[in-house]
């Protein structure tokens, strides 16, 4: 499977994860210059910006532990223009990731709500 396909499967993985526990997908692979916000969602008053992270195993860390600063810090920078550009003033913005581990003989996902903030 290539890089592409893993992460086309981790995002629909996601996806159908978030709309069976009640959100709505507002865009996926939402891109502002060169950072990407791979899945925003929307439950009630939060509006949720998503890493997804798949790996085919946990060995040497958990998916979730491979999202770097710095990728951190280029999602929080989309998810400032997205909301500048779409979204209402009363929702709560959030920094979910969804850890995904898939492969033939194991299959788990973990959402971590409020994974990372933003830097004052």
């Amino acid at each position: 499977m290539t890089t592409t396909e893993k992460g086309n499967l981790g995002e629909q993985l996601a996806s159908e994860h978030l709309v069976q526990n009640g959100y709505t997908i507002l865009a996926k692979q939402w891109r502002f210059g060169r950072n990407e916000i791979d899945l925003i969602a929307q439950k009630e008053e939060d509006i949720c910006f998503v890493e997804v992270k798949l790996r085919d195993n946990d060995w040497g860390g958990k998916p979730f532990q491979f999202v770097s600063k710095d990728k951190q810090r280029r999602v929080i920078k989309a998810a400032h223009h997205y909301l500048n550009k779409h979204a209402d003033d009363h929702l709560n913005a959030r920094f979910d990731i969804i850890s995904i581990i898939h492969n033939a003989q194991h299959k788990s996902l973990e959402h971590i709500e409020n994974a990372f903030f933003p830097m004052l």
